[in-house]
């Protein structure tokens, strides 16, 4: 399995985790765009700008939020200290900027509803990202860790997770490279730099500062959720007995058993989890979910619309909500969903499918022309530069010349546009 998946559980927790880092490094929290590759390999890298990619399997690996916060404040290191812009010129040489564009813009699967459709890139082109993409300089890493340990600090957090993690790839070094994680490969790691870092710890008087049990709690839902999700079912029940009554357990069964498919358990399941825990979004989401995907579509929006009032700026859930309200087939709920949909959208316009469905939408309120102008920005992000350029060429027809709606059709046939045909238009007008 490769590709993009979305989760607004896991990309909270992740940025939870990074928010004391992004302070202490004096970094815009707007400006940070975090993506999870799901693939079993470990790895973490920064691209495209201050795009985080990290990887299932590290998520999955990692003990403890500590851990995950150690690589976080690392790659923090490497935006502060410029590594990325260095390397630009290496990353298009390689031609590896259209996969990130790719992964970022075409192997998207919202975990929560088609896990199995997370493998759209392919796990080609993520090994190639985390294999080719990025080969730090033994003196970059070195400055990495000095400044990540500098934003622990600042942060009052402690350096031992980061240890941990250099500790756990150090077992590495005696495999062959095509068995070692890309992380070991595009991250070389000397003894000099444990050391370093180890002194760091002996020294530093954060150092026993724990992590918070709120982060913990986190982590240990986030990968119960993970392995519900990305292991086979029945390996998961497995590891997760009945007899085992705790908090993860349950989440990581009523994944299984909503995977299996025995919807009925799953929802026993979380119905139990929820009547100790009524307003916690991530389980209310998954209800949601669950009953929708089983044709339960009226009762799987009042779980879905409590999930969105408790987290009114998470934009999947504003998508989930849309696509249930969509499927009603009921003019008042279409004007729903797409209040919905552009909320979401707002604030995170990169969600093909959200597009999507606001041309559905638009379309049986008869505004053709915003539906034509929603599939265009929709087959923009999917790499259907050819369809992108047609459904603007279409919503521009409908639209006023000089309105908002017309100016971006606008610029998304000039985004469209295939590299030759800019360059050839640039040409057009220098001459000009």
């Amino acid at each position: 399995m490769g590709g993009l998946i979305r989760d607004t559980e896991i990309e909270n927790t992740i940025a939870a985790y990074h928010a004391p880092i992004i302070d202490a490094a004096g970094l815009d929290p707007a400006a940070l765009h975090y993506y999870v590759l799901s693939t079993r390999e470990l790895n973490a890298f920064v691209a495209g700008g201050q795009n985080i990619f990290i990887t299932t399997g590290l998520l999955m690996r990692a003990e403890h939020a500590g851990q995950v916060i150690g690589v976080l404040a690392h790659e923090t290191g490497h935006i502060v200290g410029g590594h990325i812009a260095q390397l630009e010129g290496v990353v298009r040489e390689a031609g590896l900027q259209a996969i990130i564009a790719q992964i970022i813009g075409v192997g998207v699967s919202v975990l929560t509803r088609n896990p199995n459709a997370a493998g759209v890139l392919g796990s080609a082109g993520v090994s190639t990202i985390g294999r080719a993409l990025l080969h730090y300089n033994r003196g970059q890493e070195q400055a990495a860790d000095q400044a990540g340990l500098r934003f622990l600090d600042a942060a009052h957090m402690s350096a031992r997770g980061m240890l941990e993690f250099l500790q756990i790839l150090s077992r590495q070094e005696f495999l062959t490279s095509a068995r070692q994680d890309p992380y070991l490969l595009t991250h070389p790691l000397t003894q000099d730099r444990i050391d370093f870092v180890q002194r760091h710890v002996e020294e530093s008087r954060w150092s026993n500062v724990p992590v918070s049990p709120q982060l913990n709690d986190r982590h240990n839902r986030m990968r119960a959720k993970l392995e519900g999700f990305l292991n086979p079912p029945q390996t998961t029940l497995l590891k997760y007995k009945d007899t085992d009554t705790s908090l993860y357990a349950r989440y990581a069964r009523a994944v299984a058993l909503y995977r299996l498919p025995d919807i009925a358990g799953a929802v026993k399941t979380i119905d139990g989890l929820l009547a100790e825990h009524s307003n916690d979004p991530y389980f209310l989401e998954l209800k949601g979910q669950m009953l929708f995907e089983n044709g339960k579509i009226a009762e799987s929006i009042p779980p879905t619309e409590a999930a969105v009032r408790i987290l009114p700026n998470a934009p999947l859930l504003r998508e989930a909500l849309a696509h249930a309200l969509i499927e009603m087939n009921d003019p008042e709920k279409d004007a729903q969903a797409l209040t919905h949909l552009r909320a979401g959208l707002q604030i995170d316009p990169q969600m093909p499918e959200a597009w999507r469905l606001a041309a559905t939408a638009y379309g049986r309120r008869g505004d053709m022309a915003m539906a034509s102008l929603s599939l265009a920005e929709s087959n923009l992000l999917t790499g259907h530069r050819e369809e992108a350029r047609a459904q603007a060429r279409r919503a521009q027809k409908g639209l006023k010349e000089g309105s908002p709606g017309w100016l971006r059709a606008e610029d998304i046939l000039s985004a469209s546009q295939k590299p030759d045909d800019a360059e050839r238009e640039q040409e057009r007008g220098r001459r000009r």
